[in-house]
């Protein structure tokens, strides 16, 4: 925002209000404060008093008591009075249909502990009203429906850097705190410890702290502005950086495979975040696009390569999602990572086209970047309420999509999630697991009735697991089979856990130190576990780790398949300590271990001896 703009939205309210800004904003941080020591006594487990008893009243109650106040404290003295009521009034509103239908959507077992909400809805929420309080404010004071970018861009970001500071100062207000009730305690006065450990007090005072610190922060409006001059330009710089890792990271893709971005499990998470990252720093470096703030050529190189960089992550974010969509189906998770990744290719195509625009049309440096940025703001608002609303709730959805894979083969009944219908979808779950039990398979059917008798999420885990059979292979093909009972006995203590889902291990037999009984060797992605038989069954004799393993991982199932997994004989002997009868072993030191592979290694076959 200008300064004109500034002067603007505080004339419009009147010299009067300027000196009841400070009380004003006070007494919402007190009544906050007051408010939530109430929820939270409320949900007291030695009381559970109303409004705690009724979580259809609780949750909303809470995002309303949470956040609403923070509307009004940005608010008050920016907004006129009108305005600001109506404003008020809409968020109130939003914030408690987004509770109510958070609570309404989860089951009687979800339901027997405060606070009720989930964890997404209260960080999405809290979002979209930073977003959509900052699409207001400059629209009213520029009496605009869109507001220019320029008063976007100051608001918001001081609004951000408001906020880092007043959290900032109530921290320091409470280690300030703690340090005086220290400094009575060491002479034997422990009232004021005991003052911060009541509930009554801590809990307003945190809130009361807070709101003078958005004041002061407000009315040294030049404070703020240094500030965050300061900080856009760290950050600015910090674009050269991530532009280098992210071109780097995009370059060695067709060297590498994309097969150890999604080993890791969460490689579209880590693909976005990267794309976010790269969207703030876009920003400090393009600021509100005046040309008095115009960076150096070297940021404008980065900023235009930086925006065409955002397709590629975009599109591998996309890629990973739908191979996991594709493989294990919809869940909560996935459906909000592919909300995301809506946001993301919407930035992507807006910043992809401010970087490119310029080589065929002429303009502004990289102006098209202002409209992407309100757009997608107001997409992304619509999208964070069409998910936590009836509308695409991604628990029903998930439901759905994974009932109908059940229900064409594509995943069998032995294998299905029944723990995430009872216990993690809510009631859209529980209904679907009803009908399932009436179902005419009738594993399935079974499966159904068995999650619906268990009281306890973690139980449902441990027999889903127990029923899950480790994924073991004999090697080579048409060896004899795994021992009866090998399974049930050396998982005992989890021994075969890296066996479970899509981490196939290999199982063959080798006699490694020649005594005529050969050991089973459990070949897994990173290891080779020994098995011994034993009185009780099957125990973990030792594992082969892979301690000089390079950057490029060597897979030892790959190697047992095309026969090059070899024994050596060990460099160093053992020392036998004949005073005890003890074996003291040579452990090479790490950074020594790692050195030329003897010439003579002997090569495991399959008759179970070494090669003679």
């Amino acid at each position: 925002m200008t300064e004109t703009t500034e002067a603007t939205g505080r004339d419009s309210l009147g010299g009067a209000t300027a000196p009841l800004l400070g009380p004003i904003r006070l007494g919402i941080g007190l009544l906050q404060g007051l408010g939530l020591f109430w929820l939270h006594r409320s949900a007291d487990n030695d009381l559970k008093i109303w409004p705690a008893t009724e979580p259809l009243l609780f949750g909303p109650l809470l995002l309303i008591v949470a956040f609403l106040p923070f509307v009004l404290l940005a608010g008050v003295g920016r907004l006129r009075p009108v305005t600001l009521a109506v404003w008020t009034a809409v968020a109130g509103v939003a914030l408690a249909l987004l509770g109510l239908h958070d609570i309404a959507r989860q089951s009687a077992d979800t339901l027997r502990q405060s606070p009720f909400l989930s964890a997404p809805v209260v960080l999405f929420s809290a979002a979209a009203l930073f977003i959509s309080h900052h699409l207001v404010a400059p629209a009213d004071m520029e009496r605009r429906r869109i507001a220019s970018f320029p008063a976007y861009f100051d608001t918001t970001w001081k609004a951000g850097v408001q906020l880092a500071m007043s959290i900032g100062f109530t921290g320091a207000f409470w280690i300030l705190l703690f340090l005086g009730a220290a400094l009575f305690k060491v002479i034997g006065l422990d009232f004021l410890e005991d003052l911060l450990r009541k509930d009554w007090f801590w809990i307003p005072v945190t809130t009361l702290a807070f709101a003078i610190a958005v004041h002061l922060t407000d009315v040294r409006d030049g404070l703020i502005r240094g500030v965050r001059t300061v900080a856009l330009m760290l950050l600015s710089w910090l674009l050269l950086v991530m532009t280098v890792l992210a071109a780097g990271f995009l370059g060695a893709l067709p060297f590498t495979g994309l097969e150890g971005l999604w080993e890791t499990g969460n490689g579209t998470s880590l693909v976005l975040a990267a794309a976010a990252a790269l969207i703030i720093l876009i920003n400090t470096a393009y600021q509100d696009g005046r040309p008095d703030n115009l960076p150096p050529v070297v940021l404008r190189i980065a900023v235009r390569v930086a925006a065409v960089l955002l397709t590629p992550l975009v599109i591998l974010a996309v890629l990973g999602l739908s191979l996991r969509i594709g493989q294990y189906g919809l869940t909560p998770d996935r459906i909000i990572a592919a909300a995301c990744a809506l946001v993301g290719a919407a930035y992507a195509v807006g910043y992809g086209w401010a970087a490119l625009s310029p080589f065929w049309r002429k303009g502004d440096w990289m102006r098209p970047l202002e409209r992407t940025n309100i757009w997608t703001a107001l997409l992304t608002v619509a999208v964070i309420l069409l998910l936590f609303s009836p509308a695409l709730d991604p628990a029903r959805l998930s439901v759905m999509d994974q009932v109908a894979r059940l229900e064409r083969g594509a995943v069998t009944p032995d294998k299905f999630d029944y723990a995430f219908l009872r216990f993690e979808s809510g009631k859209a779950g529980q209904a679907a697991l009803a009908r399932l039990t009436r179902s005419s398979n009738t594993a399935v059917a079974a499966g159904a009735v068995a999650a619906q008798k268990i009281e306890n999420r973690y139980d449902v885990r441990l027999v889903d697991e127990e029923a899950r059979a480790p994924a073991i292979e004999m090697w080579p093909i048409g060896s004899e089979p795994l021992p009866a009972g090998f399974i049930a006995s050396a998982n005992r203590s989890g021994d075969l856990d890296h066996c479970q889902y899509a981490n196939l291990c290999l199982a063959t037999r080798r006699d490694l130190d020649a005594d005529g009984a050969p050991e089973l060797l459990i070949v897994g992605h990173d290891d080779i576990a020994v098995f011994v038989p034993d009185a009780e069954g099957w125990r973990l004799l030792g594992r082969f780790d892979q301690t000089c393993r390079q950057s490029t991982r060597s897979d030892p199932r790959e190697a047992l398949r095309t026969g090059r997994l070899r024994t050596v004989q060990p460099a160093w002997p053992d020392l036998i300590l004949e005073t005890g009868q003890q074996v003291a072993r040579f452990q090479p030191d790490h950074r020594s271990a790692c050195g030329p592979i003897p010439a003579q290694t002997v090569p495991l076959v399959a008759s179970g001896r070494p090669a003679p």
